[in-house]
């Protein structure tokens, strides 16, 4: 079976959030940086080629090899921002009900634009994501 992909890498954040075309999707890039290593108490750290995560966990896909993944991450897509922290965590549909415009997948929230969300909301919802994954937390 071959290894995955996304693994850390040596690549410098600041470079990857240098690298995005746009100014609007620089700044949310390092917003999202500021939060997430404020909240998770450690340093962004790049995953394969276009994810930011924070810490790490063992993660086990049904059917597949246990592979470290983020215990929190962002990647800054073409017409979204993909946020990796639904983790089912108690009060989050509460809280995505009073997020703003979004859409979701199954442990992704997705926003055309930072300004969509009420900040406010979305740091307790990188909160929430952060404090139900701390019994899985590698490092």
């Amino acid at each position: 079976m071959a290894e995955p992909k996304t693994r850390p890498t040596q690549q410098p954040v600041s470079e990857f959030i240098a690298a995005q075309a746009e100014p609007r999707r620089r700044e949310e890039c390092q917003t999202l940086v500021d939060w997430m290593s404020e909240a998770a108490g450690v340093p962004a750290v790049m995953w394969g080629s276009g994810i930011v995560g924070f810490g790490s966990y063992l993660f086990t896909p049904s059917g597949g090899k246990p592979t470290d993944w983020p215990v929190l991450a962002f990647a800054p897509r073409k017409s979204d921002l993909t946020l990796y922290v639904l983790t089912n965590f108690p009060g989050q549909d509460e809280l995505l009900a009073r997020l703003g415009k979004h859409k979701t997948g199954k442990v992704c929230l997705y926003l055309k634009k930072l300004s969509d969300a009420d900040p406010a909301v979305l740091r307790q919802i990188i909160q929430g994501s952060l404090d139900s994954m701390a019994s899985r937390r590698v490092s």
